[in-house]
């Protein structure tokens, strides 16, 4: 039963496969990591995917962005940017594919979804999967960042410590998203 290794081994899940291929549409493929996201939008072939456009999180240091490369607005400007750079590459509409993990509505992914379909490609979601609006922007992060340093140093400089050290605070990312944004929506045109 050599086909279904891939199976056996937790990698592929062979019918949502199937169900993205036979839909006949590009597959946005995310994959967040212990660091970063990356965003690809691929067109299975016989012989294998081809990837059609590339985005990754360290691409939004370009725009300046300077908070975490992995947090939910991070991942909404990583959408926006992925969505632009899939557009330019021709590819109009797509969906999710992530194989054997979850979609969860308001999550990582779902932000990153959330920026694909505002840059203009279509994407198969429903608007109540999308986390709202002051998550997107982080003002929850924000919150939570000027709660810890008004109650306990160390745990603001356990979690936001990397942050700090890089010269950006936690408390600016509202301000810093809707920066990023601009730059990356201007940048479009």
């Amino acid at each position: 039963m050599q086909l279904l290794r891939r199976r056996r081994e937790g990698v592929t899940d062979y019918r949502a496969r199937r169900k993205a291929i036979t839909s006949k549409r590009s597959l946005l493929v995310v994959r967040v990591s212990n660091k970063n996201v990356t965003a690809q939008f691929v067109r299975p072939t016989v012989k294998g995917d081809v990837v059609l456009s590339s985005s990754h999180s360290k691409e939004l240091a370009k725009s300046g962005w300077h908070g975490s490369s992995k947090s939910v607005p991070a991942c909404y400007l990583l959408g926006l940017l992925a969505g632009k750079k899939a557009l330019a590459a021709g590819v109009k509409e797509a969906v999710a594919y992530n194989g054997l993990i979850p979609f969860i509505r308001g999550s990582r992914v779902a932000a990153l979804l959330k920026g694909v379909a505002d840059a203009g490609v279509e994407i198969p979601v429903g608007e109540e999967a999308f986390p709202d609006g002051e998550r997107m922007s982080g003002k929850h992060i924000a919150d939570y960042a000027a709660k810890l340093a008004a109650e306990d140093k160390d745990a603001y400089s356990r979690s936001f410590g990397r942050l700090v050290k890089g010269g950006f605070k936690p408390e600016d990312y509202p301000a810093e998203f809707e920066k990023v944004k601009a730059a990356i929506a201007g940048a479009a045109k």
